[in-house]
Order: structure tokens, then sequence, then C-alpha cells
């Protein structure tokens, strides 16, 4: 099968992590011919194919594809990817971000291009952005999922918000949840104490994660507003901030107002490859992000044995069951934030618990094997179903 795979662009993020285990396991598992076509990657938060790349898989920079809406420079990407897939004519067109979906859909939809086919990693539109913007894109939407013949989803609750803002019927979604190596953070722990020690972390410190890009919306304030509260009660739990981003020195800034900074601690930018160390450095891992589909880190974090807390948005709910894997807040609800990090600091019997039962569940939903085993037969039960409409 001639397959490409459309995403605006390879910086180190959940989204494109797992477009690329899917481009490498259609090559692997199943002997397609893949092409990868993507913008420019730039930006603090790094370039993810110059850690994580494969000698067989094909990629192609459309230059003029950006994030932001730009309207001749997005009319020129349209025109770059639908040249680039009249040169490879491929069976299957599978695109994923909120840009490179809606041009590569319209180039695929235009060119015939047999199966066509969008997941959504998180919704283009949202309640945080203005009513001008959120009408927009989700009318963008609207236009383009009517030039696919599929929509996938990370999560159910993304099929739900999609459904509600008449994106499309709810029988055109399959939800497929991501994939990742989930042998590398079942054996998490095993770099726990060399980790710990190199943060200065003592056997009797709380760590306290949170894995995301230093980006608006991620949540780190409320973090950081709830790390008051939590140290006034526990003086020995730590933050530790995996990742960078553009808002490293704000996000600084508001820890020294806070005179927290002998609380938090960076790691700065750092490949996939080394979440699970860190990972295994915690205790909680806590989610403050408004707005994710499935944000990785939740299944990350349990496979490690890590009980999680996170601001009920989008589909954290289905993996963290409050009382049962983590806990469960309001967003932007500081109390209820820090009331959650202080009851898992104080018991290690609850984390145990939370933790194993999150890593009993995730194991059998987030392999990156079975999620392209799902993707691929969608594919050919598109090709199939096409195929038989054309010979009638």
């Amino acid at each position: 099968m001639n397959i490409v795979h459309i995403i605006t662009r390879m910086i180190v993020g959940g989204a494109q992590e797992n477009t690329l285990l899917n481009c490498i396991d259609l090559i692997e598992q199943y002997g397609d011919q893949v092409t990868l076509i993507t913008g420019p990657s730039k930006g603090p938060e790094g370039k993810l194919l110059e850690r994580f790349n494969h000698p067989q898989l094909r990629i192609i920079e459309a230059p003029a594809l950006t994030r932001n809406i730009k309207p001749w420079q997005d009319w020129k990407a349209y025109r770059q990817i639908k040249k680039i897939l009249c040169d490879i004519e491929p069976d299957v067109v599978h695109t994923h971000s909120a840009k490179a979906g809606i041009l590569g859909r319209l180039a695929a939809w235009n060119l015939k291009i047999p199966a066509v086919i969008h997941t959504i990693h998180g919704a283009p539109f949202h309640p945080y952005q203005s009513n001008l913007a959120r009408n927009l894109f989700a009318c963008c939407e609207r236009y383009a999922a009517k030039r696919c013949h599929r929509l996938l989803c990370v999560a159910d609750a993304m099929t739900d918000l999609m459904v509600e803002g008449r994106v499309a019927l709810r029988e055109q979604f399959t939800t497929v949840y991501s994939g990742m190596e989930i042998d590398d953070y079942l054996q998490a722990n095993q770099s726990r104490e060399q980790v710990r020690k190199d943060f200065g972390f003592s056997d009797d410190d709380i760590v306290v994660g949170k894995i995301a890009r230093l980006f608006h919306l991620k949540g780190h304030k409320y973090l950081i507003e709830a790390a008051k509260l939590v140290v006034a009660e526990n003086d020995n739990v730590h933050f530790l901030l995996v990742g960078d981003g553009s808002l490293r020195e704000t996000i600084e800034s508001q820890i020294e107002a806070g005179g927290l900074q002998k609380h938090f601690h960076f790691t700065g930018l750092v490949p996939p490859t080394d979440v699970p160390k860190y990972l295994g450095a915690m205790d909680i891992l806590a989610h403050t992000s408004l707005r994710e589909g499935l944000a990785r880190a939740l299944p990350q974090a349990l496979l490690a044995g890590k009980p999680v807390i996170s601001f009920d948005i989008d589909g954290a709910r289905e993996v963290c069951l409050t009382d049962m894997t983590g806990i469960l807040t309001a967003p932007k609800d500081i109390q209820a934030l820090s009331n959650a990090i202080n009851r898992l600091a104080k018991a290690a019997d609850l984390r145990e618990q939370f933790g194993a039962a999150g890593q009993a569940k995730c194991r059998k939903m987030y392999s990156h094997q079975l999620m392209t085993d799902r993707i691929r037969t969608i594919y050919e039960e598109v090709l199939d179903s096409n195929k038989t409409a054309l010979s009638k």
C-alpha cells in the first residue's frame, strides 16, 4: 500500500510522535511505502525528526505549510501538497493537525485519492479562543469533514466534542487511542534512583511531575499557584517540569514571585526516549492543561505505575478515574488541585494502588502496534468500500 501522512510540523509533541510511530509501523509491520509531508519544524519545542527517524521513511517538506493562518501562504501550501500527491499517486492520504488536516484533505479529495483519512488529536476550536476564531475553525472543520472518508479521534471525548460542534455525524468517527513504546514505560523505575540523585531529591521527597511544552494553555501557572498551598503543608514536595518552550522565562518568573525556586526543577528540552526515565523519578503526575485530546503524559505515567491528577478536560477522564487511577479536578480549581496533590503526597499506599490499577488498564490500550493495526484495517475498509462502489 502506498500511504502519505501529512502534518503541519514535526516538533517534539504527542501528535507528532503518534504520527511517526504509525509511519514506521506501517513500514516494518506491513511493508508499506510511506511518505511523510510536513512543514518547517521551527521553534523551541525541538525537532522530532532529528531524534526519531527511519531509513525507509520518505520525508518531504512543504515550505509554505505553517501553523499560523496566512491566506496567500496557505494557498501556496495547498499547491505544494497537491503537487507532491500528484507525483506520488498514493492509495491513502492520512492527515493530522488543523492546518495540514484541512489543506491535505482538500488536495487529496480534489485528486480523487481512493482513501482520505483524518485524525483529530485535539479539537482545533475551543472555549479559550475568540468567538471569531472558534467559529472560523469550526466552519473549516465542517467543510473539510465532507472531503474525507473517515475521521479518527484519539479519545471518545474528541468525538463528542466534534459531534456537538456539528462537524460530522457520529457514525463517521472511530476512536483509535494513541500508541507508544509500552515497554519503555513499564521499565521506567529502573532509572529512578539515579535521576532523583541528579536533581538532589532525597528518598523522603515527593516529586510531582508535569510533562508538557512550556506553552499557552498547558496550565503551568495553575500548578505553580497550587504549589504555594502544597508546600505550606508539605515542604518535602518538589515539582519536576519536563519540556521546554516559549514561556520558559514567564514560568520561571512566576516561580520566583511565589518564592518557590527550591521546589521547582526543569529538565529542559528532552527527546521522547528520555521521558520514561523522568517519569520513573516521579511519585505523581499532574496534568493541568486546559485543552488536549488525550495527553500522552497521562497513559505514559500510568504505564510507569504513577498515579495521575488531572483537570477534567477532553479525554483525561478516560484514563484518570477518580479513586481508581488518580484524581480528577475541575479546570483552574487551585484549591482542589492542591488538595489532590497533598492527599496523594501523604498516602504511599494510595499512590501504589492507583498506579498499579492505571498500569493494568493502559497496557491493554496503548501499544503503538495495536494502534497501527487498527488504522491499517480502516485503510483497507475504506479502499474495499470504494472499490465496491466503483464496480456497481
